[in-house]
């Protein structure tokens, strides 16, 4: 036995010898491809300064003489050109790769000045070159919250989602909102912001369509030019993402979206080519996908003759986070920086060019287009950023861009309400507001106001006994009421259970209420798409409460009001007809409660419109049968390995590829062509007052449609209306949507009996269709409806020109 037993002990120990060494080894490889390469690319803080005709300069390269590129009046072509003649191939290749992980992982170390900021473009200390950091922003800036060492905290804002932005169809707001983020980002050092992210919403079910602003092309490039003409006006960098065609996140690292050319260019090109005309953003992110079989980080057709000889586009493509599969391919096809950056990424570029397959002119062109965009941050004019940015006015910023993103789905008389009814908060959501989706949209912010605390700020006195019940709750399920952040949020998504009303209990609280107001809450995000149960259709726990709450209330002749408090589209269809009222509040960010409670009681005039359609059934959805609906979680392993594409043979459908049979047909043009009817159309969205339209004027030259026109206000309450300018074609030539939009304005806020004049201009170009056979856009000759009005499906003004 004691033989034995020996026996037993040493090859245990030889195990956990093995087991050690396997971990040392492990971790000594990860910390040196993922971690630490860079010991021999410490940056240079301190300069000497040199001083000619009378002006000082940073001496950057220290060699007592000022440069061309170290006097920011000269052109910046000659700067970049300047500094490319002083590097080494070396220093070169250096740059067009990141500085590993160090930084998103928040190590407060030589590698991450800005701990939590997700990536880097590297320094070149000989030349003076800082690092250039880069963060995630979708909704705000994410960084790290707390340093080590330090007492104080480096909080930032949560602003609204994307998809409530694009709800506001307010160019100028969202503008307001990206000068906010980006002197947020100013101010903590942070120089490019990883957004707005503009992929278009072709199914509900897709995990991060509350990063995205629509199911609709137009919308979406001219909010997110907005956004991005905002956040550029401080001197940070946006970097619009994902280019393209990123539309689900199972496995969306290998995943081959198979599109044709025209939905190609008609609905996931389209955003992008106008965001890239209107703001040209300093950096694009590639997207982990392929398209039509080939990597889209590895496309020249996508990143050099569709982006840059077509459209003009100046600024650097960087990929998404361990995107792409071959870094040599990579930057030859177009995408000057690889991200994070790897020493194995480094090392595949020396190789490339040792063995020719990586010239050093497309290195140069590469690196010259991330030069460009180090010489014109503010590091490089020593921009001393104060780590304290005016959070309580970005505050504000938020609840008002809140407010006006939310949308008044239904309205039978109920709200706005007075601020002296008792109101009873049902459902753990009231309590508990979702501020925004998970993973790289997600923000540390100091708070985030709940609907109960909003509704408390307005003056309405709160149920105590509703309160009760959901302290009672969350005590009993305490483990599922903690919120993961960052990475651990994306593994294992938070979702604490609802609460049970019992018939009694319900009674008792509307003894004492005058209104019931049920939030459903609903979050997704980064890294694995949503389901049907319990996720896109309301669970049997919501429905009932819902069913109860109002026959007990309505039993008393006492209103319910049903908050939606969610990032994407859920089922309304079966259930609409209970509440007196439903308000589509979206994710409003840190201010989420405050403006929910402004629109309630009637501080604001809801005035948001739906960026997307709300069906009756998914299915409904003409790309429903080519999307993954089991909502796999992401596989890490894959992820950070890049374990690649499989082989033909072993592919399964709708993960490891995707068929785009729908064709331009996603969104309202669906189910315009399909004649189907909606739950709620794309456009609509409810007022607390009423709107009429004059006759337009119309005037069509040979560049451009203008229509003229009077929005008044014909009700008792001061509020916006967002009109909405689509296109048809009459006997088309060819197959084409039903209707399009092409123009948009929101109204200032108009006093009742006051009008606004609106002039809206279409070019002709907005015409066009893709041609597939001739490759190139074609204005079909004839006539075209002119449909003007508050929806997609509530049209006020029809005319026709002629082409």
């Amino acid at each position: 036995m004691k033989k034995w037993l020996k026996k037993s002990l040493k090859v245990l120990g030889v195990l956990l010898g093995l087991i050690v060494i396997i971990a040392v080894v492990g971790w000594m490889y990860f910390k040196a491809t993922f971690l630490d390469f860079e010991d021999d690319y410490v940056e240079q803080t301190s300069f000497n300064e040199i001083t000619v005709n009378g002006k000082t300069y940073l001496d950057r390269n220290a060699n007592g003489k000022l440069d061309i590129y170290e006097d920011p009046a000269n052109p910046i072509e000659a700067r970049v050109a300047d500094l490319l003649s002083q590097m080494t191939i070396e220093e070169k290749i250096h740059l067009l790769k990141g500085s590993g992980i160090s930084s998103a992982l928040g190590r407060d170390d030589v590698y991450s000045a800005i701990p939590g900021a997700v990536g880097t473009i590297v320094p070149t200390p000989r030349l003076g070159l800082p690092t250039i950091y880069l963060s995630d922003g979708p909704a705000g800036l994410r960084i790290a919250a707390e340093r080590e060492g330090e007492d104080r905290t480096y909080y930032c804002t949560a602003f609204p989602i994307a998809t409530l932005l694009a709800s506001t169809w307010n160019t100028d707001l969202v503008y307001t909102v990206g000068d906010a983020m980006g002197t947020e980002a100013l101010e903590y050092g942070v120089d490019v912001i990883l957004g707005p992210g503009t992929n278009l919403h072709r199914h509900p079910f897709c995990g991060r369509n509350f990063e995205y602003y629509s199911e609709d092309p137009f919308l979406t490039g001219h909010i997110g030019a907005a956004m991005v003409n905002g956040i550029e006006s401080n001197g940070v960098g946006t970097s619009v993402k994902h280019f393209v065609v990123n539309n689900q996140e199972t496995n969306r690292n290998f995943n081959d979206a198979i599109v044709s050319q025209r939905a190609l260019r008609e609905i996931y090109l389209k955003g992008f080519e106008i965001i890239v005309k209107e703001s040209q953003p300093w950096t694009i992110m590639s997207s982990y996908n392929l398209v039509n079989g080939t990597y889209v980080a590895e496309s020249e057709e996508l990143l050099t003759d569709v982006l840059r000889s077509e459209w003009g586009f100046e600024g650097l493509v960087m990929s998404d986070w361990f995107g792409g599969n071959d870094a040599v391919a990579m930057v030859s096809a177009g995408n000057d920086l690889l991200e994070p950056g790897t020493n194995k990424q480094w090392k595949a570029l020396t190789k490339g060019y040792e063995e020719g397959t990586l010239s050093e002119a497309t290195i140069d062109i590469a690196a010259g287009r991330i030069l460009k965009l180090i010489l014109n941050s503010k590091k490089m004019s020593n921009y001393n950023y104060s780590d304290n940015p005016d959070l309580k006015a970005h505050a504000q910023i938020t609840r008002n861009a809140a407010a006006e993103g939310m949308v008044l789905l239904k309205n039978d008389s109920v709200l706005p309400l007075n601020t002296s009814s008792r109101v009873a908060l049902l459902g753990i959501t009231s309590y508990d507001f979702i501020a925004g989706g998970t993973g790289s949209g997600d923000v540390n912010e100091a708070y985030t106001v709940s609907l109960e605390e909003g509704l408390k700020n307005a003056g309405f006195p709160i149920n105590a006994d509703a309160r009760l019940l959901f302290e009672s709750h969350k005590a009993k399920n305490l483990e599922a009421f903690k919120k993961l952040e960052g990475l651990d949020a994306m593994l294992t998504p938070y979702n604490a259970p609802e609460i049970q009303y019992s018939k009694t209990q319900l009674e008792e609280i509307a003894a004492n209420s005058d209104v019931a107001i049920i939030t459903i809450g609903r979050n997704s995000g980064e890294g694995g798409d949503r389901v049907v149960e319990d996720d896109f259709e309301l669970s049997s726990l919501e429905q009932e409460m819902i069913a109860n709450t109002k026959e007990i209330f309505g039993a008393l002749g006492k209103k319910v009001v049903v908050v939606l408090n969610i990032g994407g589209v859920i089922e309304t269809a079966s259930w609409k007809a209970l509440p007196d009222a439903i308000l589509l509040a979206w994710q409003g960010g840190q201010e989420g409660g405050n403006a929910t409670a402004d629109i309630l009681v009637g501080k604001l005039n809801p005035s948001g419109k739906l960026p997307m359609t709300f069906p009756i059934g998914v299915t409904d959805h003409a790309s429903h049968n080519n999307f993954p609906l089991e909502g796999k979680p992401i596989d890490l392993m894959s992820f950070i390995t890049n374990s690649g594409v499989k082989d033909k043979a072993d592919q399964i459908k709708n993960e490891d590829y995707t068929l785009y049979d729908e064709g331009v047909y996603v969104g309202y043009r669906h189910f315009d062509k399909a004649k189907l009817e909606v739950s709620y159309p794309f456009g609509y969205g409810l007022s607390y007052t009423a709107f009429e339209y004059s006759e337009p004027e119309m005037m069509l030259d040979a560049n451009e449609l203008s229509v003229s026109f009077t929005v008044t206000n014909v009700g008792d309450v001061a509020g916006k209306e967002v009109v909405q300018l689509y296109i048809s074609k009459e006997d088309p030539g060819v197959d084409r949507p039903i209707q399009e939009l092409k123009a948009f304005e929101k109204t200032a806020q108009l006093e009742p009996g006051t009008s606004a004049t609106i002039n809206l201009k279409v070019s002709i170009q907005e015409f066009a269709y893709w041609d597939e056979a001739l490759s190139d856009w074609v204005v079909e000759k004839g006539n075209y409806t002119i449909n003007i009005g508050g929806s997609s499906r509530s049209i006020h003004i029809y005319d026709t020109v002629s082409i």
